[in-house]
């Protein structure tokens, strides 16, 4: 038994030390067997001056807009607009039958007048005496009341007319000839187009660097190439607690009526302080949760006995990439300002940052760029 267990020993002993053997060998290999160099595209950081400028989304909004309506209720006797169509203000749109207040009217201005004659009666007789003070002022009081609802009747009769409250460009008509109307009911949108508001919205850490009167540019997506200018106009004091922004509103002219209200909008615009800034494109910066970081091309000498894949000795210098944690601020099309880590003229890696990492060798072939514009445009195909 003893002779038996120790032959087992010996024997597989034997094979887990050639196993072991073996494993270091292949381990040892492909942890000294070189690397292919990777293929990127790279770049220069290059050095610009830039002014801040700040984006925003916004909306636009008729300086006056509303849906005219009607405060009395009556049935629609005339029509006096048609669709789309501008008007001035005081322009009559819609008129509801007022027979009977008409003939109220009438009842009220013959009992006012009345009202008047005996008014006046009454104080000739109390200025002779003949009648009290007291009665002739409640006959002064009847004849105002009488007139008061002379005026309260002309008011109801001038709300059966309704007139454009503001000049603008009619919307679509929503009522008919013989219709019936209740107090309330939308008639037909009104909006004054010639100047328009454009509402926007910022952070809250840039509320001390704008002013009104900053000029602005405005851009919509029905008029591509098209650039609108204006200013601010007015600007929420208050700050959203919610969302941390605060409003601003914008007044551009549109003598064409080329902005609508309702229209989504791209605003930018300066906010002065021209500076010197080191820009790279936004593709060479890898955007983590940890830091921003950047691949720095630099150029080494080989170490003695480097060989290719195919053991073939290799002469000259190569191109490896460090990791380089940066800064990065304000974007502009597909460029980004690095403001710390890197200096004009070093070069970055900008395509095949997922391949990478740091000492890797590289090779550079720029025939295929990514965009490095700032304003770039996109093309259709």
């Amino acid at each position: 038994m003893f002779w038996m267990l120790l032959a087992a020993l010996v024997v597989f002993g034997g094979v887990f030390a050639v196993k072991a053997f073996f494993s270091a060998q292949t381990n040892a290999f492909f942890d000294n067997m070189p690397q292919p160099p990777v293929a990127v595209s790279s770049t220069t950081a290059k050095a610009q001056r830039w002014s801040d400028t700040a984006e925003a989304v916004g909306t636009l909004v008729a300086v006056n807009g509303t849906d005219v309506t009607t405060e009395a209720g009556g049935v629609v006797r005339a029509i006096g607009f048609e669709p789309g169509q501008p008007v001035q203000a005081g322009t009559v749109l819609v008129r509801l039958n007022s027979a009977n207040e008409q003939a109220t009217l009438r009842a009220l201005q013959a009992a006012a007048r009345l009202a008047a004659v005996q008014r006046d009666r009454w104080q000739q007789l109390s200025s002779e005496q003949l009648v009290s003070k007291d009665e002739a002022q409640q006959r002064a009081t009847s004849a105002a009341t009488a007139q008061a609802q002379v005026e309260a009747q002309r008011a109801l009769i001038e709300q059966k007319t309704i007139r454009a409250p503001f000049s603008g460009v009619l919307g679509i008509r929503r009522v008919n000839l013989g219709q019936y109307l209740s107090p309330g009911t939308p008639i037909v949108s009104l909006q004054q187009l010639d100047p328009i508001h454009l509402d926007f919205s910022l952070p809250e850490g840039q509320m001390g660097k704008v002013v009104e009167g900053t000029q602005i540019r405005a851009t919509v997506d029905a008029l591509p190439g098209k650039t609108f200018e204006g200013r601010i106009t007015a600007i929420e004091p208050q700050v959203d607690p919610d969302t941390r922004n605060f409003r601003l509103q914008a007044t551009l002219q549109n003598p064409d009526h080329a902005l609508h209200p309702g229209s989504f909008a791209q605003v930018r615009f300066d906010l002065g302080g021209e500076r010197k800034v080191v820009v790279v494109p936004q593709t060479a910066v890898s955007f983590n949760p940890y830091g921003n970081a950047v691949y720095v091309i630099s150029r080494v000498k080989r170490r003695d006995g480097e060989t290719d894949m195919q053991g073939q000795p290799l002469t000259g210098d190569k191109l490896v990439v460090k990791q380089r944690f940066v800064t990065t601020g304000a974007t502009r099309g597909d460029l980004v300002v690095v403001t710390d880590g890197l200096a004009p003229g070093e070069e970055v890696v900008t395509s095949g940052l997922l391949k990478l990492r740091n000492d890797a060798e590289v090779t550079i072939n720029n025939t295929v760029q990514p965009g490095a514009q700032a304003r770039p445009k996109v093309q259709n195909r």
